[in-house]
């Protein structure tokens, strides 16, 4: 017993020595490393002098470290600072924990240099120890002068300023830089361009002073090469690759940017290709994985996606279950579309959800929840379906907020609203207001109208958050051309005049051909009651011309000056009746040079107009005449959007009545109808219109073969009404033919001299097209059109001709009694008698006078593009009458601002 507890003593009393010897063990110093050696700034900051420990057992931790502070090297003497150039001694010292006469250890050191490099002030720090006393050398970073971009032509440098964090006048820092070449390079992979590369590089200046500049290569936008679908069974991939947003780079992908990679429509795609499967019957598809890879040249990318159809179901029983007391079930079952033994559909599960929701909001319970539970039997592969509409309190209208406008006032909008704070909700106002601030055409596309949670359960608020866009117009061409000379047109319009709504029109045209200047002002809702006042004034200054063997020829001269007042008044929500008063002076004339002969050469009578010359048609329409005229359009509207409609219909009566004072006496009836809607869900939509006209004039003809109408008065068709026809290329025409030298009539294109439009009391006019939804990121709207139409009912005017041995194809003498003898072959003509020119041998022919339909087929598109919007339309006629004349290619310029 003695001899053990004599053991455990001298076992603890070595354990004790062992540990005080361990405390006293001396600190080792390491070599003063040289200035010239110091780490650079992205290294861990080490001191001169750090401290050490003496090597230990493998597997056993320093008792010293643990169980007693670090031994101090000494006391600090001084301390000074080397190599600033900016900073004074004293700040670089406050940046540490080092002060006289306190004890230092190498642990302080490394965590002075730590502190200094955290600063960012310095490019290098070296501390030197001399026996206590600390010399401090730094390097200080250099002040930025400048920051130059190189390189970028796609972004400029409005775009990559913005993300640089560095600026003039500060230090540079390595750090900084990194993050700021890190974020232009984020910048452009937004814009698709992931082979990108940033490098930066500075340019040394005296005190200091340094240029950073960005060296840019923006590499090509990196593209999709590849879609590959993994796990598909039903459809194919190409199948597949159709309902997907992104596209793999083909022939035309330069046209859009859809094959362009973007992150978040790899997502968006994921959610098309679960649509497709939930609305073909597959409730249990799903995308397993979707990964992008991107090729070793940074230039596309492969996308594979890996999908599990699952089976496909079919509807089972479906009902409707609803605690509202105002909607009965079996009265709603009859609007649900879907049947048992259909194929599942998760779409039109939603769109009956719709259907519920807002049939129940036309009761006033605008927070109706209708909601499906299914019921899945996997043996049979069917889904039964079980709508249930939840009670709910009726609501009212509480408030109604307006947010994004900044340049239209609210009451512009909330006069649009077809409900007022207070009243009942109805959920088909709602819809109403929301087509209705749609057709201002101020604002977004797909602009909605959101039901908030009012202040109490019965309570609704309505927000709408608009964007708003350009509602000028303007419209700018100049040009020269042989037939033209120097034309230029300018036309501006404001459609929301100081954001009050109101429209503002202004337009000027000048060329060799025509001229005039006209304005326009339309209060929509005067005095704040919806009651629509406009006015227009115009001058008019237009040459017609016809186009014979390419080359224009001047027919007529009309100078129109006049006026119109306008007046709008609702009838219903959907009907509203407009009613106007013109009056205009109209002035026609013609060349007396080209169209007139004088009967009595330099005798008292004065030239007239020569039938032979310029065709009885156009000597009736000559003269100043005065039309004062009222008339009104009723017009029933529908359409979601009268700019870009997609649903619903708009017709149109209007009548004008001339008699009210001045020299003619007429009414035009004219009336017209348009339907549009969707085709199923895929975009398209189909637009049908169909008008026609007729003018009844209460004159008698004044004379056989002459028409009451007016040439000025009657309907003309063709460019741009119907495309594939040229300006007024369809319709009653004078064509005049020459003879050729043995007397016969020339047939074909060769042998017309003139050809005239006379324009027709009648017309009728269709037209059928289809608007595809293609190039919507490019701006683009294309359509494909089927046009119908014909200008006819005029009284057959008398025609004029001139034979080859008529005297009067010849040259002649005319003396002053008006008997004509052929002019001589040489000298002149005797004394007393003038000179008088043949006329070169012609015969007129009426032709276009039919109700026969003019049918024409062309593809179309609209393109909003960056100089403007741009209308282009390609059109073959493919039944035609004699006379009308074809035009292929049209388009239209303008911008908007």
């Amino acid at each position: 017993m003695k001899a053990s507890s004599y053991n455990r003593r001298l076992c603890s009393a070595l354990l004790v020595g062992t540990i005080l010897g361990g405390i006293a063990v001396p600190a080792y110093a390491q070599e003063t490393v040289p200035a010239d050696t110091a780490p650079p700034a992205d290294t861990p900051p080490q001191s001169e002098a750090p401290a050490t420990t003496p090597p230990v057992a493998p597997g056993s931790a320093p008792a010293a470290s643990i169980l007693a502070p670090p031994t101090p090297i000494g006391t600090i003497r001084s301390i000074s600072v080397t190599g600033g150039q900016r900073l004074e001694a004293q700040t670089v010292l406050s940046y540490t924990d080092l002060r006289v006469g306190e004890p230092y250890t190498r642990e302080r050191l490394d965590e002075a240099l730590r502190d200094l490099y955290a600063t960012e002030l310095f490019s290098d720090v070296q501390i030197r120890d001399n026996q206590g006393a600390l010399t401090i050398q730094v390097t200080e970073n250099p002040v930025i002068n400048r920051i130059i971009l190189e390189g970028n032509e796609r972004l400029k440098n409005d775009k990559i300023s913005p993300e640089i964090r560095l600026a003039p006048r500060e230090i540079f820092t390595r750090s900084k830089v990194r993050a700021d070449v890190a974020r232009i390079i984020e910048l452009y992979r937004r814009q698709g361009r992931f082979a990108a590369t940033v490098e930066p590089k500075i340019v040394e200046l005296d005190q200091n002073r340094v240029d950073l500049i960005f060296e840019i290569n923006e590499g090509p936008r990196s593209k999709v090469r590849q879609i590959n679908i993994l796990g598909n069974e039903a459809f194919s991939d190409g199948d597949l690759r159709d309902e997907m947003a992104t596209k793999e780079t083909g022939l035309l992908s330069f046209l859009g940017s859809s094959n362009t990679f973007d992150p978040d429509r790899l997502a968006f795609d994921q959610q098309k290709l679960r649509q497709f499967y939930l609305t073909e019957g597959y409730a249990d598809f799903r995308v397993i994985s979707a990964v992008a890879e991107l090729t070793p040249d940074k230039r596309d990318f492969i996308i594979t996606y890996v999908v599990e159809e699952g089976e496909r179901y079919r509807f089972g029983d479906v009902n409707i279950e609803s605690e509202l007391r105002d909607l009965d079930p079996q009265v709603m079952r009859r609007f649900v579309s879907m049947e048992t033994g259909d194929w599942y559909n998760a779409k039109r599960v939603e769109d009956t959800i719709t259907l519920l929701n807002e049939t129940a909001g036309l009761y006033g319970y605008a927070f109706a929840d209708a909601r499906p539970q299914f019921k899945r039997n996997e043996d049979e592969r069917t889904m039964d379906v079980t709508f249930r509409i939840a009670d709910a309190p009726r609501v009212y209208v509480e408030r109604i907020d307006i947010n994004g406008n900044t340049v239209t006032r609210d009451k512009v909008i909330r006069r649009e609203f077809r409900l007022a704070e207070g009243d009942p909700f109805n959920s088909v106002r709602v819809r109403r207001s929301r087509d209705r601030i749609q057709s201002l055409g101020f604002f977004q596309e797909n602009l909605e109208i959101e039901q908030q949670q009012g202040s109490s359960p019965d309570r609704v608020v309505l927000a709408v958050d608009v964007e708003e866009r350009a509602t000028g117009e303007l419209q700018v061409s100049a040009g020269f051309s042989s037939l033209e000379r120097f034309l230029v047109n300018l036309s501006i319009r404001q459609r929301n005049f100081m954001g009050k709504g109101q429209e503002l029109r202004a337009a000027a045209n000048y060329s060799s051909y025509s001229k005039s200047v006209e304005l326009g002002f339309t209060e929509p809702y005067l005095f704040d009651r919806n009651i629509s006042l406009g006015g227009d004034i115009y001058r008019r200054d237009f040459s017609s011309f016809n186009f014979v063997n390419n080359s224009r020829n001047t027919t007529y001269e009309q100078l129109q000056t006049g006026g119109q007042i306008r007046l709008g008044i609702p009838l219903t929500e959907y009907m509203s009746l407009a009613m106007r008063y013109g009056l205009n002076l109209d002035d026609i004339t013609l060349d007396r040079d080209i169209f007139f002969t004088d009967p009595d050469g330099d005798g008292p009578l004065p030239p007239v107009c020569d039938p032979l010359r310029a065709g009885r048609y156009l000597c009736d329409a000559i003269g100043e005449r005065t039309t004062s005229s009222i008339g009104y359009s009723l017009l029933y509207d529908t359409l979601d959007n009268r700019l870009r409609p997609t649903r619903g219909e708009r017709l149109i009566l209007s009548q004008d009545y001339a008699g009210l004072g001045g020299s003619v006496n007429y009414v035009r009836t004219r009336a017209s109808a348009d339907k549009y809607f969707p085709i199923d869900d895929s975009g398209f939509v189909f637009a049908a219109t169909i008008e026609g006209g007729y003018i009844h004039s209460f004159e008698d003809a004044p004379g056989p073969g002459r028409d009451p109408v007016r040439l000025i008065d009657r309907f003309f068709l063709g460019e741009s009404q119907m495309r594939g026809f040229d300006i007024r290329g369809i319709g009653p025409r004078v064509i005049r033919r020459r003879f050729d030298a043995d007397g016969n009539i020339i047939p074909g294109k060769d042998g017309i001299i003139a050809d005239d439009a006379l324009g027709g009391r009648a017309y009728y006019m269709g037209r059928a097209e289809v608007q595809i939804p293609f190039g919507k990121d490019m701006g683009l709207r294309p359509s494909v059109f089927v046009d119908v139409g014909a200008v006819f009912g005029l009284d057959d005017p008398t025609l004029v001709g001139i034979s080859p041995d008529d005297p009067r194809a010849r040259n002649r003498c005319v003396d002053v009694n008006g008997n004509s003898t052929p002019a001589p072959t040489t000298g002149g003509c005797p004394t007393g008698s003038i000179p008088v020119a043949g006329v070169a041998p012609f015969q007129e022919f009426y032709v276009g006078d039919t109700p026969k339909p003019r049918v024409s087929v062309g593809f179309g598109v609209n393109w909003i593009s960056p100089f403007g919007p741009f209308r282009i339309d390609i059109a073959k006629a493919l039944i035609t009458a004699e006379g009308d004349d074809t035009k292929l290619f049209t388009f239209n310029v303008g911008t908007a601002f």
